[in-house]
C-alpha cells in the first residue's frame, strides 16, 4: 500500500451500529474505510430496539433512510402503565402530530435490521473493507495518522482511527481507562412469535409496565409477526458487567406482586438472554490526536431512554458534518464532532439513569411518579421531549460551525 492510498484511508474498530454508520458518513467525505472487527463474521446480536425522529433523521443523511423504513414497525403511541394496579402513567402519541412536529416517525425495529440496513449500504458504497476476527491490541500515532496492531501481529495504517468498538472498548482503555459503573440492573431480552403472544397486549406500541425495583417492556417486530420482551430488575447477586444465557426461573423470581395482565410477559418467552448493565461516567474528552470515540465506546448507557443506538448513529452523521464543514481537515473537525456531542450524550446517559429510578419507584416515589404526567397535553409532551427528538443534520453542530 503506498502513502497516498494509506493518507486517505480511515480505520474504524468495531463492526456494530456505531462503526457501521461512521463508515458511511466517512465514505461520504470521499474516505475509503476499513473495519476492524473481532468477531468472526459481521452481525448483531440482540433483539428489539426503538428509533426516534432522530434516527430517521440521521438513516437519510447516511443514505439508508428508505431500507430501515421498511424494516422497521411504526408505533402509534408509547404508554407506560404501572405493573402493581395498571394505572396509566402517561401516553405519548406518535402518530401524525408527532410526525409533523418532529418531520419523522418513532419506530420499533430488530438490532440486527437496523445492523443489516447499514451493512448493505456500506457494501453498496464500495468503499468499505471489512476485517473480521480482528481483536486489536495496540494503537500508535503520529504526525502522518494513526497504525493498530492486532492479535495475529498484522499492522493496519490509516489517517486517522474511529474508536467505536464498544461498550468494553480496547481504544478507550487506550486513552482514558476508566472504570465501569455495574449498576446491579440486569435486563432479560427475548423475541417472542406473534401466535405465542397475548392478542390483549398485541398493541402498536412501546409499551412498558413500570414496577417496583423492575419493569417490563414489550412491543411489535418484522411487521408484527413478533414482539420484543424485555423485563429489568434489580438483581439480588453481586453482578459482573457482561451478556449470559438466561434462566426462566431467575426471572420469575422477582416479578412477584405483579399484576397478571403484565406478568404473563415473562412466561412467554423459551429462551432468554440475559444483560446484567453497567454505564460510564460521562468524560470530556474523546479525542486523542488522530483517535477519537464514537458510540458505546464514547457514552455507554444504561437502556432506560432507548437511545443507544440513536446515538451512534447521530455520532457517526455529526463526525461526517464536521469533516464537511471543515473541509476534512482531520484536528478542526475532530475538536468540533466532540465540542457537539459531549453534552449531548452526557445528558442521555444521566436521564437514562434517573429515568432507571422512575421506571422503578416504590412507596410513596411509586405514587408521585404515578401523579407526574396527570392532565399533560400531547403539545406538553412534545415540548419536553424536544431536546431529544428535535436533533436533525442541520443542527447537530455547535452553533458558531453551521
Amino acid at each position: 500500500m503506498d502513502k497516498q492510498q494509506t493518507a486517505q484511508k480511515v480505520i474504524v474498530v468495531g463492526g456494530g451500529i456505531g462503526g457501521l454508520a461512521a463508515a458511511l458518513a466517512l465514505v461520504r467525505r470521499g474516505f475509503r474505510v476499513q473495519v476492524l472487527e473481532q468477531a468472526p463474521e459481521i452481525g448483531e446480536i440482540g433483539a428489539g430496539i426503538q428509533l426516534g425522529p432522530n434516527a430517521f433523521h440521521a438513516f437519510d443523511a447516511l443514505g439508508i433512510g428508505d431500507k430501515a423504513r421498511g424494516r422497521s414497525v411504526f408505533t402509534d403511541f408509547m404508554v407506560m402503565h404501572d405493573a402493581i394496579d395498571e394505572y396509566q402513567v402517561g401516553k405519548i402519541e406518535t402518530g401524525e402530530a408527532f410526525r409533523q412536529r418532529f418531520g419523522n416517525p418513532y419506530a420499533v425495529i430488530h438490532r440486527a435490521d437496523v445492523h443489516l440496513s447499514l451493512f448493505e449500504g456500506a457494501q453498496e458504497t464500495g468503499r468499505v473493507e471489512f476485517k473480521t476476527d480482528t481483536q486489536i491490541q495496540r494503537v500508535e500515532q503520529d504526525e502522518n495518522g494513526v497504525a493498530v496492531h492486532d492479535q495475529h501481529g498484522n499492522v493496519y495504517k490509516g489517517i486517522a482511527l474511529i474508536g467505536a468498538d464498544g461498550v468494553k472498548s480496547v481504544v478507550r482503555a487506550t486513552y482514558v481507562n476508566d472504570p465501569a459503573r455495574v449498576t446491579g440492573h440486569v435486563v432479560y431480552r427475548a423475541v417472542v412469535d406473534k401466535d405465542d403472544f397475548p392478542e390483549e397486549l398485541r398493541w402498536n406500541a412501546a409499551s412498558l409496565w413500570a414496577g417496583p425495583n423492575c419493569h417490563l417492556v414489550h412491543y411489535p417486530l418484522r411487521g408484527g409477526e413478533q414482539y420484543n420482551v424485555v423485563v429489568t430488575f434489580h438483581s439480588r447477586e453481586q453482578e459482573e458487567w457482561g451478556v449470559t444465557e438466561g434462566s426462566k426461573e431467575e426471572v420469575q423470581s422477582y416479578f412477584q406482586g405483579i399484576c397478571p395482565r403484565a406478568r404473563q410477559l415473562i412466561d412467554l418467552p423459551k429462551s432468554w438472554k440475559r444483560w446484567a448493565t453497567a454505564d460510564r461516567e460521562p468524560i470530556e474528552q474523546w479525542t486523542y490526536g488522530r483517535v477519537t470515540l464514537l458510540g458505546d465506546a464514547a457514552h455507554p448507557t444504561t437502556q432506560y431512554m432507548a437511545q443507544g443506538a440513536c446515538m451512534a448513529i447521530e455520532d457517526a452523521v455529526t463526525l461526517g458534518e464536521a469533516l464537511r464543514v471543515h473541509d476534512n481537515d482531520w484536528d478542526k473537525a475532530l475538536d468540533l464532532y466532540q465540542r457537539s456531542r459531549v453534552a449531548r450524550t452526557a445528558r442521555i446517559v444521566l436521564s437514562s439513569r434517573e429515568m432507571g429510578r422512575i421506571y422503578h419507584a416504590k412507596g410513596v416515589e411509586r405514587l408521585v411518579r404515578n401523579e407526574l404526567w396527570q392532565g399533560r397535553s400531547q403539545e406538553r409532551f412534545y415540548d419536553a421531549i424536544e431536546w431529544l427528538y428535535g436533533w436533525n443534520v442541520t443542527n447537530c453542530l455547535k452553533d458558531d460551525h453551521r
